[in-house]
């Protein structure tokens, strides 16, 4: 192993991702399985994501498990494949950005504009941090968002399994996904897509509850109607499959 790897190793301070890699320098690699039952995570992609997150490329592989199920493995990836100083990490939010965030958006999730508390709401890049690291200097209000712990897994989800993430690593492909501004994009990781997040909150459950019973009587599922409902409003019409 190069003696340059190994210094970025050794400069990993955060204490999940030093757990991981201290491990992986034993074995020679770590499961899904001793990442859980070893040191208790149970979200074990989110302990692999810390290492990714310094730049350090894993690999993933299949292995036997205790059960003799198959379970995921993860290895050290070539060194010359390690990412420079920008992925270094996640940087410590000050508590005072946070409050620039919420002066900015107000105390509601960026995605889907549930009102909650700002203790709530999780600060996240706008686009993918695997992609662009993190950036230096000050910090800028445009460049983050806040977002419930839902939203903000949703996210980390769709953008794991993109493309672009895993291969091509475009900024400006991260930057006109919908994850980065729901407001205004071009696609959802990829794909043509166009999306719409609403909630019911307080005085406002009846209507749903009424929405649901219509759709139930219509034998439609919910979504469907809705999209039925605002096609009836706006004069329009889906075409059914050619005969």
């Amino acid at each position: 192993m190069p003696e340059d790897f190994r210094r970025k190793l050794r400069s990993v301070k955060g204490k999940r991702a030093k757990r991981v890699i201290g491990h992986i320098l034993k074995f020679g690699h770590v499961t899904t399985e001793e990442l859980r039952e070893k040191y208790g995570y149970d979200h074990s992609p989110r302990a692999i994501r810390d290492v990714k997150e310094h730049g350090i490329p894993l690999e993933t592989f299949r292995v036997k498990g205790s059960h003799g199920r198959q379970i995921a493995a993860y290895r050290f990836g070539q060194p010359s494949q390690a990412r420079g100083k920008e992925f270094a990490g996640r940087r410590a939010w000050p508590k005072a950005f946070k409050e620039d965030l919420v002066g900015a958006y107000g105390e509601r999730c960026s995605i889907c504009s549930t009102a909650l508390p700002a203790r709530y709401l999780q600060i996240d890049h706008r686009a993918c941090f695997e992609v662009i690291g993190e950036q230096t200097g000050e910090l800028k209000v445009e460049d983050y968002m806040l977002l419930c712990g839902s939203c903000n897994r949703a996210k980390s989800w769709s953008c794991e399994h993109c493309k672009n993430w895993k291969d091509d690593r475009d900024q400006s492909v991260c930057k006109t996904c919908y994850w980065a501004s729901p407001t205004k994009y071009l696609h959802i990781a990829l794909r043509l897509i166009r999306r719409l997040d609403i909630t019911w909150t307080e005085q406002e459950v009846p209507e749903y509850e009424q929405l649901l019973s219509m759709s139930q009587h219509a034998q439609r599922e919910l979504p469907d109607f809705v999209k039925e409902v605002l096609r009836r409003t706006l004069g329009t019409r889906q075409e059914g499959p050619k005969q």
